[in-house]
Order: C-alpha cells, then structure tokens, then sequence
C-alpha cells in the first residue's frame, strides 16, 4: 500500500526548517522552491523534499553563491541530472575571487603596518592636513 506524503503548510517548513516565512515565500516567488499546492485559504502547501531544498539553498548561499546562480543549479536539477558539473567552474571562480581578496588584504595590512610603526613621530601639521600620517604617502 502505497501511503501518500502529507504535504506541511509554510509555517511549519519555516519552524523545522530554521528559515522565515518572508524567505520562503521569496525563494517561492524566484522558483528556488516547488509548491505542492495551496490551501482553501492560499496558503503555500510544500512537500517533504523541500527541506532538502533549502538545506541545499543555504549551503550554496554559505560558499558564496547568488540565488541566480543556485536556480540554475536547481533547475539542471530539476531537469533530472546532478548539477555538480555546473558548480564546480563557479566554485573555482569565488576561489579565485577570495585568492586575490587575501592578496589586497595583505597589501592594506602591510599599508596599515606602515603607518602605524610611524605613529609616534608626528611631523609639523599644516593647515591643509587633517592627519599627516594618514595623508603621507
């Protein structure tokens, strides 16, 4: 006997899920999620399977990926293949973006060492200056 899934109404995927109502409804609105079905009253009916969804939704989010990119993912997905493919050139890119973010950080760092192993030796203010140490190049 086959015994059907009952579909959860959107509080109660907001309250296991961890995720607001608001967030829902907007991951709804971008086609992140699938909706089962709605209620007499209109509201949102959801699966099971959308706790999967947006565990997945948040980690992608948590490694830097846009919504856009993650509906993409979601529909090769939905299209009946693994989007791992179509990840992994992305991944490769915010590990590059964060390679050459640590790169400035470091340079910003060296600056801000700079000034401040002078800090003590303040020269003469002029006029124009609001901080010479800062302005000095």
């Amino acid at each position: 006997m086959l015994v059907q899934e009952k579909s959860k109404l959107i509080g109660s995927v907001a309250k296991e899920s961890g995720v607001s109502i608001k967030t829902i409804r907007y991951y709804d609105e971008l086609g992140l999620l699938k909706v089962s079905g709605r209620t007499e009253g209109g509201f949102r009916l959801f699966d099971s399977d959308v706790f999967a969804r947006l565990n997945f939704i948040k980690r992608a989010q948590n490694l830097g990926l846009s919504l856009s990119e993650i509906k993409d993912f979601l529909d090769v997905y939905d299209g009946g293949e693994l989007p791992c493919e179509h990840i992994k050139p992305k991944l490769e890119d915010k590990l590059m973006t964060i390679d050459e973010q640590i790169r400035q950080l470091f340079i910003l760092r060296q600056e801000l060492q700079g000034l401040l192993s002078g800090w003590e030796t303040i020269p003469e203010s002029s006029e124009q200056t609001i901080c010479p140490i800062i302005e000095r190049t």
